[in-house]
């Protein structure tokens, strides 16, 4: 490639992701030089203005019609803008409560490791975002996962943090191959990693045993990416995970990675199998073969995430069951396979970055008080600090789907969404209003802690500035997309021309 080829590129499209990678390096070369003894908090705040900048230009290529560079590798779409949105503002949050996060075991002395390399894990989930072909999506899925191994290992002195970082490791080494296996079978048979060329190759797939191998080719990444997902049955690794690892650092994993996993599931398969013959020119794409093992997965990930929470008496263990849960009920929008799907997926992604968010703040907050992490914990929060119980109730409610929230507007939108074709899911909207009532036992369980039972001390809460801004956002954002929720749709259509430029 020549220097003329290379300064012809719109370069400008990357401009959110040049902004977090200068700003990592920075940082990192920062906290490099700077005196062990000196508070690396100011980097944490560098962060948040990276980020912030980073949505400001995000914000100019609003109306930005598709483009893609470096021979379609990259590019800028509908779909790529509206999921970054939600990614940096997760990030903001989660580096709000980083900043705040406090422990007795020195992990301060590596808060520089965390801004930077959070950063990373942030940069490639937004190339995940916009990648164009299948060596971008799986740099992306790398530099994001590498990054999430150490931050879960980030309390060096925890054997609960080492195992949680060993036990994450490996399953993520397993998932890493497994859809890197598929990957390979798909350019095998189309000669091609580019996106659209793949898709455009298999409209004329005539071979019922290239028919047969793509069907393959799409059990092995849906079993890959699943354990990303921490979908049932490959979400063994998610309860300790969460448990061991700094609560950020959970945060981070409960939203904007499984942001990010849904983000790869949509571009390969919908890309790819979306089109792909299943039999010959003219015969039903194979993904629609493939609902039922979807709509299988989603399924069981709802019964197990929920009927396994019941149980929990640890808050981050219980949260964790309620992520794999919540990964479930997406599937059921991505099982539904309808128009309705891409407004679904995003709606209940933002809801739940304000209401997941906001619980983990809460969460670090009671942690760091008490230096314990059980439910019983939370016994008599309501006396002790009534403002901080009302923001964790509402949370709570949205986690559950209670209506005036925007949890509930999210699981209205999948469970309508799952009966507007003409192939509908009455056995996948039963289970996932079957299971949302099993979720009202350990939710009400939370609650009944903090609204019912005596306070085991009298003493009152002090909140740190970045949870306080976390709770106010997220209290602010959950009410928003409960009472107001066309606003978002409505924004979310006139911005992102509604997705129709996904596949063009």
């Amino acid at each position: 490639m020549d220097i003329a080829t290379l300064l012809s590129f719109k370069w400008n499209i990357m401009a959110p992701e040049f902004i977090i990678l200068i700003i990592a390096t920075v940082i990192m070369l920062i906290d490099m030089f700077m005196p062990k003894n000196r508070d690396r908090r100011i980097l944490g705040w560098v962060a948040i203005a990276a980020v912030l900048a980073a949505m400001v230009s995000l914000a100019g290529l609003v109306n930005t019609g598709v483009t893609s560079i470096l021979y379609d590798t990259f590019r800028l779409d509908g779909f790529a803008k509206a999921f970054k949105l939600i990614l940096l503002a997760g990030s903001v949050l989660v580096l709000l409560l980083a900043i705040s996060y406090e422990t007795k075991d020195g992990i301060e002395e590596y808060h520089g490791e965390f801004y930077y390399l959070f950063l990373t894990a942030l940069l490639g989930a937004m190339f995940m975002t916009s990648s164009g072909d299948l060596i971008t999506l799986f740099v992306g899925l790398e530099l994001l996962s590498i990054s999430s191994y150490i931050l879960v290992g980030m309390h060096k002195k925890s054997i609960q943090s080492n195992e949680s970082a060993m036990k994450y490791v490996i399953i993520g080494g397993i998932s890493t191959a497994t859809t890197l296996f598929g990957m390979s079978y798909v350019y095998g048979l189309t000669g091609t990693t580019n996106l659209l060329e793949i898709a455009t190759r298999l409209q004329s797939v005539a071979d019922p045993q290239q028919a047969y191998l793509l069907g393959l080719a799409f059990l092995i990444l849906l079993v890959g990416l699943s354990f990303k997902l921490s979908t049932a049955p490959f979400h063994m690794w998610a309860p300790d995970v969460y448990q061991g690892a700094p609560t950020p650092v959970t945060a981070f994993l409960s939203v904007i990675s499984k942001a990010a996993g849904f983000v790869i599931v949509i571009r390969i398969l919908l890309s790819v199998f979306g089109i792909a013959a299943s039999s010959g020119p003219g015969s039903d794409p194979i993904l629609y073969k493939m609902q039922d093992y979807i709509a299988f997965i989603a399924g069981a990930t709802m019964i197990i995430g929920n009927v396994i929470a019941l149980k929990q008496t640890n808050i981050k263990r219980m949260f964790a069951y309620s992520s794999i849960s919540h990964a479930g009920y997406i599937l059921v929008a991505f099982a539904s396979m309808n128009y309705f799907m891409f407004d679904a997926v995003w709606f209940y992604l933002l809801a739940y970055v304000f209401m997941n968010l906001g619980a983990f703040a809460v969460i670090q907050l009671i942690a760091q008080k008490t230096g314990s992490e059980e439910i019983s914990d939370y016994a008599g929060l309501y006396r002790r600090s009534p403002l901080l119980a009302i923001a964790m109730g509402i949370f709570i409610l949205s986690l559950a789907g209670f209506p005036g929230t925007g949890g509930f507007i999210g699981k209205l939108n999948i469970f309508i969404g799952a009966f507007v074709d003409q192939n509908t899911h009455y056995i996948l909207g039963s289970i996932l209003i079957a299971t949302t009532i099993i979720s009202y036992f350990y939710y009400f369980g939370v609650l009944t802690q903090i609204f019912f039972r005596p306070a085991k001390e009298k003493t009152t809460f002090s909140v740190p500035f970045g949870i306080l801004l976390v709770i106010i956002v997220s209290v602010i954002g959950t009410l928003w997309l409960g009472l107001a929720p066309n606003t978002a749709i409505e924004f979310l259509h006139n911005r992102f021309n509604e997705f129709k430029d996904f596949l063009q």
